[in-house]
């Protein structure tokens, strides 16, 4: 579905940020990227939708090769691909449904977008998105009356709105509490499989990745030193990707976490007290 051909960006400044990555992401497949602040995740996710222009290497999305497209060609191709972004950005003083209907804009004409006369069909799509994910009745609210929380839905839901093949999520609860923090990644998981959406997941939080995401990519230096299943990450596998340190609590809370989760994906609230406690 998304295959990354030894992909490399090294910026005007010299600094190499992504040194010949390659992975492969199937139709459906959800990843979490980990590693270091500076280490590429961002880099790499922006490179997939050539928001940032990589030096070398190929991106190939359902077969079609995005670095040899043309402007046309990349508009068209951008309809596959969601981006969610780490703090929203969404237009404050636009409405909720606005917001959403923004992420049909790659469909819609000039025109009809500038006097935001979309078809009904997308109104009625944006109505159900905003049931699905917690927001119904809140079509008519002013992104900035919103809680940190419901911005990140709707960024979600706008995502969405694109019928993308693709999600590409940054950072997605780095700015909220962590009962939110679980609401959201949750929320976004049961969507991918509801859909059959592949992700890439670009995240800080070690525990939270490797509760919910199936396979983690670890990248350092902008290279990619770990690949595989949640379960496989343990200190080995955290000190070769952020280096020296005592894992132990990190691992502990990983393994509390995945023996007190049901299949809801909730956890006891015995061992919620025990991962606050370490």
């Amino acid at each position: 579905m998304l295959e990354l051909r030894q992909l490399e960006k090294r910026y005007a400044t010299g600094d190499l940020a992504l040194k010949g990555v390659s992975l492969s992401v199937g139709a459906g497949e959800v990843l979490g990227l980990i590693g270091p602040s500076g280490a590429g995740k961002s880099t790499l996710i922006r490179c997939v939708n050539r928001l940032v222009q990589p030096s070398s290497g190929q991106i190939h999305l359902d077969g079609q090769d995005l670095g040899a497209l043309g402007a046309s060609g990349l508009r068209q191709a951008r309809r596959q691909i969601g981006m969610i972004f780490q703090e929203y950005a969404l237009v404050e003083r636009l409405t909720v449904m606005e917001n959403l209907l923004s992420g049909r804009l790659g469909y819609t004409g000039f025109w009809a977008s500038w006097f935001r006369r979309f078809q009904t069909d997308d109104i009625a799509q944006a109505f159900s998105l905003l049931e699905r994910v917690g927001l119904a009745g809140m079509e008519n609210k002013r992104a900035d009356a919103l809680s940190g929380g419901q911005r990140q839905r709707v960024g979600i839901a706008r995502a969405l709105m694109q019928s993308p093949k693709l999600l590409l999520v940054d950072e997605p609860t780095a700015s909220l509490d962590p009962k939110t923090s679980r609401q959201i990644m949750r929320l976004i998981l049961e969507l991918c499989q509801e859909r059959g959406l592949a992700a890439i997941v670009n995240i800080h939080d070690v525990v939270l990745a490797t509760e919910f995401l199936p396979r983690i990519v670890g990248l350092r230096a902008g290279s990619v030193v770990y690949d595989g299943a949640a379960a496989g990450v343990d200190n080995e596998v955290l000190t070769r990707i952020y280096g020296d340190e005592d894992w132990t609590a990190i691992t502990q809370r990983m393994q509390a976490t995945a023996e007190g989760a049901d299949p809801h994906g909730e956890r006891d609230d015995r061992n919620l007290a025990l991962v606050a406690a370490a």
